[in-house]
Formats: structure tokens, sequence, C-alpha cells
């Protein structure tokens, strides 16, 4: 991304959104056990989770922030389980009729994902996500709307405080920076990675362990042509084995990054050299492959490009003729990243500038664990390819859905002045009862 895309413009009375709901991954406590013999304290959330063929019952839950009862029961025909991802907490597997109670402790204001564990079941639907929010009620709701005890004065000045700080305030240290490679005798492109847990900050405040390619969330950018010669060096510094798959890129099977079918797992302390050629054009991501539900969730991936993207000739009548600036954004939901941008969430998540008449483009990774419609406000945006694949016809979207694992280009031409607003559309991953939090950002035009 350009050095330019990290400045800001003054936008005065720009009323955005509130600092971001604070994912809680503190102390976990794991407590089984038939549902009816469920004994808490007055002050815990009782939740009541059903699981069956191939969904989670009720699929959002709020509740108050602390102590949160999670009983589960399998009213399904098959074996289910439930864990709460970013704190590790889980049930068994349970047979159909049976239940579990669990208790997560200390929970703050934020999110949590739960799936079902068990292999192709959250594909299947089976995933959900517990907001705590303050206010909520105690008894847990599955309600659409999350009640506030805020006023509307101490709401709207919680708004106003949260804009101002994503406009103002100094930002941290952003991942997915170009990684430039070592250029060897015969032309081969080297680029060295290295694998490690660091502190990362997601959001104003919140420093999480983040698992990492060379210390950023997400891992450097590697760019390549068609015809190169590549080489990735990569050197395990964490505390399990790992691997590192070329996701949508074309290599001989020895470098697909899965072990133990074509690599032995890289041990920690060890290094593994991935070679290949760069055969064709492409637009993919790389990451682990490796316990990959803990490793990318908590950070390891990042941007692989071979080649340009071709802007459709039939654009140009839409003065879409050149790209002033490239974003690649990778999405997250979970881990100890969580619902992020890049690795940040809002009001941490990087601002974007462009200048009337300009054209952006974008590259949509998603590496999380359920599908994310991503809608910039102003103006409407045009795919050119799929999975780094032009597409025939560019299409027309305001709102792009990028399932777990897609990729999309899209070109994104602006015409109007402003600050427009960016974000995911489920609701709940962008706008909280104070506010905005999680995966949104802007583009400000001049």
């Amino acid at each position: 991304m350009n050095n330019d895309s990290r400045s800001f413009l003054s936008v005065g009375a720009f009323i955005f959104g509130v600092i971001a709901l604070v994912f809680g991954s503190y102390a976990i406590a794991n407590s089984a056990g038939d549902a009816h013999s469920l004994s808490t304290t007055s002050t815990a959330a009782v939740v009541d989770i059903t699981l069956s063929e191939f969904k989670m019952t009720p699929e959002m839950v709020t509740v108050p922030p602390g102590d949160v009862t999670v009983r589960v029961t399998n009213g399904g025909t098959i074996a289910h389980s439930l864990t709460f991802v970013e704190r590790n907490v889980a049930t068994r597997d349970l047979q159909p009729g049976e239940s579990q109670t669990i208790t997560l402790k200390n929970v703050e204001a934020g999110d949590m994902t739960f799936i079902c564990t068990i292999p192709g079941h959250a594909d299947s639907g089976m995933k959900g996500m517990l907001m705590a929010v303050n206010g909520a009620p105690a008894a847990g709701s599955a309600d659409a709307a999350t009640p506030t005890t805020m006023s509307y004065q101490q709401m709207d000045q919680a708004m106003t405080d949260a804009a101002l700080a994503f406009v103002n305030d100094p930002k941290g240290t952003f991942g997915g920076t170009p990684l430039e490679p070592i250029i060897k005798a015969d032309g081969t492109k080297e680029f060295d990675l290295t694998a490690k847990i660091v502190d990362w900050e997601v959001s104003p405040g919140k420093i999480v362990k983040a698992w990492t390619y060379n210390g950023m969330v997400p891992g450097p950018e590697m760019r390549v042509d068609v015809g190169d010669k590549v080489e990735i060096v990569l050197t395990n510094e964490l505390p399990e084995s790992t691997s590192l798959h070329l996701h949508g890129i074309r290599v001989p099977n020895a470098m697909d990054g899965v072990d133990p079918y074509t690599q032995d797992p890289i041990l920690p302390g060890a290094t593994f050299t991935y070679a290949f050629t760069a055969l064709e054009p492409a637009v993919g991501m790389y990451h682990s492959h490796h316990d990959a539900q803990t490793q990318v969730p908590n950070g390891m991936a990042g941007a692989f490009l071979i080649g340009d993207m071709p802007i459709p000739a039939v654009l140009a009548a839409k003065g879409i003729t050149q790209v002033d600036k490239l974003v690649n954004m990778v999405l997250n939901d979970a881990g100890t990243i969580g619902l992020t941008l890049n690795g940040k969430s809002f009001p941490a998540t990087e601002a974007y500038t462009m200048k009337v008449g300009q054209t952006m483009e974008v590259n949509y990774f998603n590496e999380g664990l359920m599908s994310h419609p991503m809608h910039l406000h102003q103006p409407t945006g045009w795919i050119i390819a799929k999975d780094g694949v032009p597409l025939i016809d560019p299409m027309p979207a305001d709102t792009v859905v990028v399932a777990p694992g897609e990729r999309y280009t899209v070109l994104y031409h602006f015409v109007d002045p402003g600050v427009w607003a960016w974000h995911c559309h489920i609701l709940n991953h962008a706008e909280g009862p104070n506010g905005m939090f999680g995966m949104v950002t802007a583009v400000i035009v001049s």
C-alpha cells in the first residue's frame, strides 16, 4: 500500500463511530455436567444454545459483561460440539440428546465466535456470535436490537469521540507492507519470512498475542512477475510446528505446504524453503496449513500477487483507465485478532485518501471463519476478478460478499468528495449500541 494512504485530511465535524467494543480473551473455565444440575451465582449471565443439523440456535446472543454460563444441548441426530474460538473453551463431542454446561469467566465488552469443531460442521452453518454489551439482560437475548442503558446524549458523545479519534489520533503499526526480495545470482527472488508471536495492537489499548509473519498482521505483501523464479524461506520461531500454503498460486505438489502430505511439518527452530516458478498471473494469499484454526485467525496470513490485473476496456466509459492506488484488504473475524480489517479494529483501522477522478483497486482476502459482505458507501464497485481470474464482463456491486478463502478484485472510481464509510455489512460486525467498531474504516475523498 502507498504511503499516502496512511495520511489523513481534516474532516471537521465528521461523526463516524465509537471506540471498538473490546474483545475479551483472558481467564477461562470449563465445567462439565448436565444442564439440569446447573449451579451459578445470581450475577452470571445464562445462555441456552441448541445444536442441530446444521445450525446453532440462537446464532446471535447478547449478554452483559462478566461471567457467562452457557448451557449447550445437542438437539440433532448426530454428534456436535461447541467451542468459543477466542477463549478455547469447548464442550466435549455431544451425542444426540446430551447436554453440557461451560462457563466463560470475566467476559469483557466485545464479540466472541462460537462454532462446532467437528470437521465440516462450521462450514455448513454451525457458527454464531456472543456479544457482550453493557446494559444487556443477564438472561441473554437473541433479539436483533441490543438494549442499552445509555442516554442518547451519551451515545452521541461517545460516537463523536471515537470519530475524532479515528481521524486525529496517531495510528499504530500497520501490517501488509511490501517485502522486497533478495535477488540471487540466477535472478531468483528470495523472500525471507519468520513465523513468530508478537504483541500486536488491534485497537487502541487492546494488545494481543498475534501469530505473525515478520511481526506484522497481515503478513508482508509479496509480489512477483510471471516467469520469476521464487523462493520463500520460512523460519519457525513458534512454540509449535507450522507449514505455509500458497492459496490460489500454481506450485508443484511438493511446494503446496500441507504437512504431512507434501512435506514434513516445520518444527520449532527449523527452516524450510518453498521454491517454484511463477507460471501465471494470480491474486493469491499465503497462510499456515498446520493447526490452521489457531495460527491463521491469530494472524498468520498475507497477500501474494503475481503480475498485474488488466482493466476491462469497457470501464473506460466509466472513467476507469488506470489504477491510482492498490489496497489489499485481509478480513478476519476470530482468534486473538477478531473482527478486523488488515489486523486492526475501528478506530485503529487505516483511513484511505483519494481524489475525485482517481481509481482504487481493492483485493479482498477472507482469512476468517465466516462470509463478510463488504460495502463502500460511495461509489459503486466494479468486480473485475474472482479468485484472481479476470471476469469476462465486469460486474457492478456496492456490496461484495467474500466467503472464507475467496478473493475478489474490485475497482472503485471516486466521483464525489467526502468521507465515505467502508465496512462489513453484517451489522454486528461493524456497529453496536455505542457506535462503530470492528470491521469499519473510511475513504476520504477530496
